[in-house]
C-alpha cells in the first residue's frame, strides 16, 4: 500500500509540527529512493511511478513535494553541492587567512566527494539538461553557487597567498578547480579507480593553484611507485579480468 500525503496542509495548528516532520521526512525517503533508481536505470529512463514505487508513497505524496522529476534531482542537486562546499570550505578553513595551498588540495582531495553513483546521475542530467534550455539555465545556477563558495574561501586568502596570474583573478581560480573536478570525475566513470582519480586532481589543483613546482615531489613520488596519475588506467573490471585468469609460463 502506497503511503499520501494530499490533505495534510488541511491540518490545526496542534498537528503542524507533526505534520512538518513527516512532510521533511516524505521528501528525503522520496529524495533517497529516486537517488537509486535514477543510479541503477539513468535519469531520462525513469517515470515519477517508478520513483513513488521505489519509495512506497503515492503520486498525490511526490507532487505534495515535487512539481517534477527535474525538480526533484535539483534537491538531490543542492544537498550534493552543499555537501561539496562544506567539504571544500572546512578543508580550506584550516588555515586561517594563510592558505597553505599544497597542504589545503591535499585536504580538499581527501575528503571531496567521489561518488560513482552520483556522478552517473549528474553525467545523465547533464545530458538531460543540454537539451533543455531552461533546465540547463537552472544547472548553472546550480552550479556557480558552487564556486561562489570556492571563490569566497580563495578570496579571503587574497594578500597572503598569490594566486597564478594565468588565472586572472578569484573567479577565474574558481572556474579552474571546478574544471578540473568534473575532468577528473569524467575519468573515474570510465576506469573506476577513485585513488587515482584522487591523486590526479591533487596534482591538478596544486598545479593550477600555485606555479606548479609543489607537484614535482609528490608526482616523483607517485611514479616512484610505478603510478603516475597523469597516464591512462586500466578499468576496475579489466583489473578483475586480470586477477582472475590463469598464468602461463
Amino acid at each position: 500500500m502506497h503511503r499520501t500525503e494530499v490533505g495534510e496542509e488541511m491540518t490545526t495548528d496542534g498537528t503542524a509540527k507533526r505534520v512538518t516532520k513527516r512532510r521533511a521526512r516524505t521528501r528525503a525517503n522520496l529524495l533517497d529512493a529516486a537517488f537509486a533508481v535514477f543510479a541503477a536505470k539513468g535519469f531520462g529512463r525513469v517515470s515519477i511511478e517508478e520513483v513513488c514505487e521505489a519509495a512506497g508513497y503515492s503520486r498525490g505524496a511526490f507532487y505534495s513535494n515535487f512539481a517534477s522529476l527535474d525538480e526533484l534531482f535539483f534537491a538531490l542537486y543542492q544537498q550534493r553541492a552543499d555537501l561539496i562546499a562544506e567539504q571544500v570550505s572546512g578543508a580550506l578553513a584550516v588555515d586561517g587567512p594563510d592558505l597553505d595551498v599544497p597542504a589545503a588540495v591535499d585536504r580538499v582531495t581527501e575528503v571531496l566527494l567521489l561518488d560513482r553513483d552520483w556522478l552517473l546521475v549528474k553525467t545523465d542530467f547533464l545530458v538531460h539538461a543540454a537539451r533543455e534550455p531552461a533546465v540547463a539555465r537552472t544547472l548553472l545556477e546550480h552550479r556557480a553557487r558552487l564556486r561562489g563558495a570556492i571563490a569566497d574561501r580563495l578570496a579571503r586568502a587574497r594578500g597572503h597567498t598569490a594566486l597564478p596570474a594565468v588565472l586572472g583573478d578569484i573567479e577565474g581560480a574558481a572556474h579552474a578547480v571546478v574544471a578540473a573536478y568534473d575532468g577528473v570525475t569524467t575519468q573515474l566513470l570510465l576506469d573506476q579507480d577513485v585513488e587515482r582519480a584522487r591523486a590526479w586532481l591533487q596534482q591538478l589543483l596544486t598545479a593550477l593553484l600555485t606555479d606548479g613546482s609543489d607537484t614535482t615531489q609528490q608526482r616523483h613520488h607517485l611514479i616512484g611507485k610505478g603510478r603516475s596519475p597523469w597516464m591512462p588506467t586500466s578499468s576496475s573490471s579489466e583489473r578483475d579480468s586480470r586477477a582472475s585468469s590463469p598464468r602461463t609460463n
